[in-house]
């Protein structure tokens, strides 16, 4: 009677195995859906918000080394919350970059673009420590200068900077964003000119 006992417990723990490993599973990937919700299509208004991150960024680090604190930690910041160097790869050509190192495909040389102090770049400035007050942005290149195709997103348009004289510069620009994997939207590539004058 005791065999027969533990024999049927066995084969009641043998049935019942598929369906705790199966439960196990189950909650497992309702875990992951939980930390990675399945993202929606992209809308123009998350393109546009992340457009005007990328403005709003720019006058924080000028207006932090403004006011003598650390821009150096903001531009960090703003490159890692808005370009794509962590996870993908980014073709970034900035407005007054120029020579060998006209482009910036690491986090390294955007850096430097943004505010100078780096040897390997010794041409670069710092284009963000030119004090600007405001920026503000335009996708004009067509109805409404976006794209969404599947996981990226395409403007082109201007870029409108103030300067602290209060001069307003234009700037055309090409901005392209793919949403990685936090969901967030980052630059894969950034172009920026200063428009063609024929004179």
């Amino acid at each position: 009677m005791l065999n027969k006992t533990h024999s049927i417990r066995r084969s009641i723990r043998i049935a019942f195995l598929p369906l705790l490993v199966a439960t196990a599973a189950f909650i497992a990937i309702g875990a992951n859906m939980a930390a990675h919700p399945p993202a929606g299509p992209i809308t123009e208004a998350q393109v546009n918000a992340a457009q005007q991150a990328w403005c709003d960024g720019l006058v924080n680090v000028a207006q932090t080394h403004a006011k003598g604190g650390n821009a150096k930690a903001e531009a960090e910041k703003m490159i890692d919350n808005l370009y794509d160097y962590s996870d993908g790869k980014v073709f970034f050509k900035p407005t007054m970059a120029f020579g060998p190192r006209t482009f910036r495909p690491t986090r390294e040389g955007a850096l430097a673009y943004f505010v100078g102090g780096n040897p390997n770049f010794p041409e670069d400035t710092g284009f963000a420590l030119k004090g600007w007050t405001k920026a503000r942005f335009d996708n004009n290149a067509s109805e409404n200068g976006i794209q969404i195709h599947g996981d990226l997103a395409i403007t082109m348009g201007n870029v409108y900077i103030t300067a602290p004289d209060g001069k307003e510069n234009m700037v055309d620009k090409t901005f392209v964003f793919r949403r990685c994997k936090d969901g967030n939207l980052r630059l894969c590539v950034h172009k920026s000119a200063f428009p063609f004058n024929p004179n």
